[in-house]
């Protein structure tokens, strides 16, 4: 049954998941949570399946992994070097940072 609720409902739950999550508030949040919490006591899944929340940011560190990885990825023009700051508030995992203005994307797509 774990099969099949990980081959449908979670893939469901994950398609595009790296677009709409950032959009959900804290109350759709919990509840999808809720709803794996349902679906765990009905043994449509494991206990051991991760929170959803978990599995975005999963989805998010495995995208921006694969960016990185490949220099030729088709994203890699979005993401450029992080300008060098002063003050150090937590260690990244790479160095990028995404454009700040959506007309910027506008003229590096015209040109």
């Amino acid at each position: 049954m774990s099969d099949v609720f990980r081959s449908t409902v979670l893939v469901r739950l994950l398609y595009c998941s790296l677009t709409w999550s950032g959009f959900c508030s804290a109350a759709d949040h919990a509840r999808l949570d809720a709803f794996m919490r349902r679906c765990q006591r009905l043994g449509y899944c494991s206990r051991e399946t991760p929170a959803l929340t978990e599995l975005f940011d999963e989805a998010d560190e495995s995208l921006f992994g694969s960016i990185l990885a490949n220099s030729n990825h088709v994203l890699q023009s979005y993401l450029r070097e992080r300008a060098l700051l002063q003050y150090n508030l937590r260690q990244r995992t790479h160095s990028k940072e995404q454009l700040n203005k959506a007309t910027e994307l506008n003229h590096r797509d015209v040109l």
